[in-house]
C-alpha cells in the first residue's frame, strides 16, 4: 500500500536511528516542519545524487525545534525511523510549497552474524587507530549494528546510498568488511608515504653495502 510522504531532498544520505539536526530556512521547507509540528506527520529525506531525486530513502521524525529565529529560520532535531522507496514523485505536492512522494516503507532485516560483527569492530578498531581518530565503537557483537558507522568508514555518498539499499544486515555486514579490507591496506601505504615524507631533507647515515670481490 503507497502512503503519500512529504519530502526534504538533500545531498546526503541519513540512516535509520541516526540523528540528524538541521537549519531550515526555505520557505517551503519551514511550511514542511511546520506541519510536522503541528500535524504529528513523519518526512522523508531522499538523497540527491547526480542532480536528481533517488529512489530510497529514510523516513523522519522531528524531536524537537530548538530555536526559532527572528526572521523564521528554525532550528530542529530529527531521527531517522526506516526506509522507503518512491513510487511516484510529485515535485510541488498538491497544495504546498514542497515536494512529495507516494511510497512503500521497506522491511528490512536485523539478522546478524556476531562473527562477522567481531570482524567488522577489529577492523575498525585498526583503521581509526591509523587515522589517530577518537571514535567510540560498539565493542559487544551482540549489540554492534553496521547503520550505527556507516558515516565514519570512508564511504563515498554514492557508497552510503549502496548501502542503504541493502535490506540485509548479513549482506551490509558483508559488505562493510569488504571494504574495510579494502581500505586499510591503502591507509597504511599513505600513512608509509607520509612518514617516508617527513624524512625528506634529514642527514641519513651512509652505510655502504658490503661489495662482493
Amino acid at each position: 500500500m503507497n502512503d503519500f510522504l512529504p519530502l526534504f531532498p538533500l545531498k546526503m544520505v541519513v540512516f535509520p536511528n541516526e540523528k540528524l539536526n538541521l537549519h531550515v530556512f526555505e520557505p517551503r521547507y519551514k511550511q514542511l516542519i511546520r506541519e510536522c509540528d503541528e500535524n504529528g506527520i513523519t518526512f522523508g529525506i531522499p538523497a540527491f545524487l547526480n542532480e536528481k531525486v533517488m529512489d530510497f530513502g529514510t523516513e523522519i521524525k522531528l524531536l524537537e525545534i530548538v530555536k526559532k529565529h527572528p526572521n523564521g529560520e528554525i532550528d530542529i532535531k530529527t531521527q531517522g525511523i526506516g526506509i522507503f522507496k518512491i513510487n511516484e514523485f510529485y515535485r510541488i505536492a498538491p497544495n504546498k510549497l514542497y515536494s512529495g512522494a507516494d511510497i512503500i516503507r521497506i522491511q528490512y532485516s536485523d539478522d546478524r552474524e556476531e562473527s562477522k560483527n567481531e570482524k567488522i569492530i577489529s577492523l575498525l578498531t585498526e583503521l581509526f587507530s591509523l587515522l589517530k581518530i577518537t571514535k567510540k565503537i560498539e565493542k559487544n557483537p551482540f549489540k554492534f549494528r553496521t547503520f550505527e558507522v556507516a558515516h565514519h568508514v570512508g564511504f563515498s555518498v554514492e557508497q552510503e546510498y549502496e548501502f542503504l539499499c541493502i535490506r540485509s544486515e548479513i549482506e551490509r555486514q558483508g559488505f562493510l568488511i569488504k571494504h574495510l579490507e579494502n581500505l586499510i591496506p591503502v591507509v597504511k601505504e599513505m600513512e608509509r608515504l607520509r612518514q617516508k615524507a617527513k624524512m625528506n631533507g634529514h642527514f641519513k647515515d651512509a652505510i655502504p653495502p658490503k661489495l662482493n670481490q
